[in-house]
């Protein structure tokens, strides 16, 4: 796949993704006042929809097609700015702006943008239900057991927790792996799994496409860690340098930036190993590996 293909592939399913949560996200009605408005903003703001992308390009590598996957992709989507909505809030991150634009709280309230998240969690699973119009029952079983571990106490709630916790303290190697893992790492591990599980995968496949998503959701955490701190907020759309003032838990706090960098690049290569089993078929799946690295690489300092 030459770049030009890869760029037209992406658009093609931006778009599709794009039109599906105009169309499945709620429209504001007389009541619940303001509340689909705020989902809305949360969502349709902009974003490189790179965990519904993964469904997709993962369905398609087993042989399946955007179709068969769209709905859970785009609850990847809702689920992931329910992450952002909640991280953003006084009490977890405070950040007042996202994607160049006023985060939800500051946008609709602090209560509002609580509600609105939960309300995005929530009407992803509806989406992933909707799967069985068009999926298998046992397939969609399969894939809301994923998510909802992805998400909750052994996925991304859990690696919340612990990076909370780990605010201002000495952190192990071990503490920032769990973080990683399971804040970031277990929605890309879902989001590419579940694309593949919905279109039949064989065992073989899925624990290819396993490894990859393993080692992609660590590459692309320490790509934020690096851009947090060295970062172009211009580019970002977002404050930097607030990890550092938080002490959180990151790669170049415990190890600096270029082996923080280096740690990233053999992470892009594990992923990269784990699709040789897959032909042209996967090539999506390496351009969108390859991606995570853009907005180091438009910094001189890096690639």
């Amino acid at each position: 796949m030459s770049e030009s293909e890869w760029e037209t592939y992406r658009q093609t399913r931006l778009q599709a993704i794009e039109q599906a949560l105009e169309q499945w996200l709620p429209v504001q009605g007389e009541r619940p006042r303001h509340l689909a408005e705020a989902m809305r903003y949360a969502t349709l703001n902009g974003g490189k929809r790179l965990r519904p992308l993964l469904c997709i390009a993962a369905a398609e590598a087993v042989g399946g097609t955007m179709q068969q996957v769209l709905p859970t992709a785009c609850a990847l989507e809702l689920i992931h700015a329910f992450s952002l909505v909640h991280d953003d809030l006084p009490a977890l991150d405070n950040d007042t702006l996202r994607r160049g634009k006023p985060t939800c709280h500051v946008q609709f309230g602090e209560a509002m943008a609580i509600l609105a998240g939960d309300a995005l969690f929530a009407h992803a699973f509806l989406l992933i239900a909707q799967q069985a119009e068009q999926s298998p029952p046992e397939r969609v079983v399969r894939v809301l057991h994923l998510v909802a571990e992805a998400t909750g106490v052994e996925g991304m709630v859990g690696g919340q927790v612990e990076d909370i916790l780990s605010e201002g303290k000495p952190i192990s190697p071990d503490t920032l792996t769990y973080i990683h893992s399971h804040k970031t790492g277990a929605l890309f591990r879902a989001s590419v799994l579940s694309g593949a599980i919905l279109v039949g995968a064989s065992p073989q496949a899925e624990q290819a496409l396993d490894a990859y998503s393993r080692a992609l959701g660590l590459a692309f955490q320490i790509v934020d860690d690096i851009l947090n701190e060295a970062g172009d907020p211009t580019r970002l759309g977002k404050p930097v340098g607030t990890d550092q003032a938080r002490q959180k838990a990151t790669y170049p706090r415990l190890y600096g930036l270029e082996a923080a960098y280096a740690r990233a690049q053999q992470e892009l290569q594990n992923a990269l190993n784990a699709l040789q089993p897959f032909g042209a078929e996967a090539d999506p799946l390496r351009w969108l590996a390859h991606s995570i690295f853009d907005p180091l690489h438009q910094d001189s300092s890096y690639g």
